[in-house]
Order: C-alpha cells, then structure tokens, then sequence
C-alpha cells in the first residue's frame, strides 16, 4: 500500500519537473533575450557610471561618479521628493482600490458596467493622460478657462496653481488615476476565490462590517494588496514623462534629473546621470522582488492553498 502511494508521488514529482523543463524551454528565448537586453544594458551602464566613457582613457575602477551624486544637495531633495510622490500616490490609490474591489463584490450586477470603466485607464498611456491633465488643469486650460466664463473666478490667473505645482497635484492624479484599475483588478481576483461564505459566517455572529473586514477580508487581500502597492511603487518611481511634463522645474524627481544629466552637453555630467539612473533600478529591483516574495508568502500561507 505505501509503495502504491511512494509511486503515484514519484509520478506526481515527475510529471511537475518535466513541466517545469518543458516551461522554461518555451520561456527559453523571450527570457534570454531580455537578460541579454536588460542585462547587458545594466552592466554597460555600470562600466560607464565607473568612468569607462568612449572619450575616457581612464582604466582604473572609479566610484567618484557614485559619491558625487550622493553628496550632491539637490540629490537628496529629488530622492525626498520622489519617495514623497511615489509613497502617496500608491497610498491614495490602494485605499481607492480596496473600496472599488469591495463595492464590484457586492453590487455584482452593475458589476460589468464598473468593471469596463475601470478598464479605460489601463489602455490609455501615461503621456497621454499626462497631456489630458496638462490641458485640463493648467491656469489656461479648460477647467479655468470654464470658470471663467461661469463668474467663478474673476481670470485665469486666480485658478489654483494644479500643474507643476509644490505639492505635485496633477502628478500624483495621473498616477492615482492609472493605478488604481491595476490594484482594484488584483483585489478582485482574490475577493472571487475567497467567496462570501465566511462573511455570511462573520455576519451570523454578529460581527459588524468593520470587524468583517479587519478579521477576514483584509488578511485575505493584505498579500495581494501588499504586493500590487510596491509594483505601483516601482513603476511611479521609476517613471519619467509624467514629472517631466507636470512637475516643477525646480526640485524635479530623480527620473528627470538623471535625463538632464545625462543629456547635459558637458559629458562629464553623463557618468553622474547614469549613476543616478542604476541608483533608480536598483530601488526599482528590490521592490519588485519584494512583491514577488510577499506573493510567495501569501500563497502558502492562504487559508485557500
């Protein structure tokens, strides 16, 4: 008898490693050619940040090009800022997302119609929405330009400042905008396998909705939610058009500052650029993993594994 079941265990082990091979041979070349892009990409902007330029001499490994963006004031400004933008807007949009998740389970037939308004961020590209908000809120754009004419404001120039604007309004809009169909979708798929049984349960003895969902919603959800927050997380840090068109010029988020010194026509800025942006991946990497750590951890701890 317990060889029969060693057997069928042995099959079992077998038949998911020559999955797992016959996966990874059909990943095969798409993962080879992003290592060899990505990576490549990487190390060749490391050996640059190092010093190695095309009209560099220079053989010896340098860190000064590391060292001089880390005491440069204005770097510590931009991290602030970036983190500032980058925390907030994931914040404002988990919040916004668990609501939506919510409400889409419980008014299940309208759910569709929710469903397919949520879906029209996710096809319009940041720039674009970027632009849409620029035209939008901008002191001569079409939300102060309607106020005007309505006797709201007495011109233009007594519109709010949203744009480019010290508290990053029309930024942390488009983000809050875009990212929260992506967090409501990840909520919802986790909502579906958990049922609603053990609210039913919750709700016969006598717990109150806020108990309900402290008690079991929320630690159903919490990986899930956890690990769309640092993608969230990684990509708003990361992102470049939108701060570049909406954000001030002065102090600007690391993503444009590496542009500029990049781009800068004293190459003896570019290795500082680079530098700034393998500091951007590397923050950028560590969250990602992190989410895939907080989804594996989820996973075996779920009650529904």
């Amino acid at each position: 008898m317990l060889d029969k079941y060693s057997s069928v265990s042995f099959d079992d082990r077998g038949r998911r490693s020559r999955s797992t091979l016959e996966l990874f041979a059909l990943l095969g070349p798409a993962l080879l050619l992003i290592l060899v892009l990505f990576g490549g990409g990487l190390l060749l902007a490391l050996w640059q940040a190092l010093g190695h330029l095309a009209q560099s001499d220079t053989t010896a490994i340098d860190f000064k090009h590391f060292h001089n963006v880390f005491h440069d004031p204005d770097f510590g400004t931009s991290l602030a800022l970036t983190f500032y933008i980058s925390i907030t807007s994931t914040c404002i949009a988990a919040c916004i997302s668990v609501l939506l998740a919510l409400a889409l389970m419980r008014w299940a037939d309208q759910s569709r119609i929710l469903s397919f308004a949520l879906q029209i961020p996710l096809a319009a590209p940041h720039l674009v929405i970027a632009v849409s908000i620029l035209l939008l809120l901008s002191p001569s754009g079409f939300l102060s330009r309607l106020c005007s004419f309505l006797g709201i404001i007495s011109s233009s120039s007594s519109f709010p400042l949203l744009v480019n604007d010290q508290l990053s309004i029309s930024i942390l809009t488009v983000y809050v905008w875009k990212e929260v169909p992506f967090i409501t979708f990840m909520l919802l798929s986790v909502l579906k396998n958990m049922g609603s049984e053990l609210i039913e349960v919750g709700a016969t003895l006598g717990s109150s909705a806020s108990q309900r969902f402290r008690y079991i919603v929320l630690p159903f959800i919490s990986p899930s939610l956890g690990a769309a927050c640092l993608i969230v997380f990684a990509f708003t840090f990361g992102s470049f058009e939108v701060p570049y068109l909406l954000g001030r010029t002065y102090p600007v988020l690391l993503p444009v500052q590496a542009y500029k010194k990049f781009s800068d026509v004293d190459l003896t800025a570019r290795p500082e650029g680079i530098a700034t942006g393998l500091i951007i991946a590397g923050i950028v990497i560590a969250s990602i993993l992190l989410s895939q750590l907080i989804i594996n951890l989820g996973r075996k701890r779920s009650p529904l594994s």
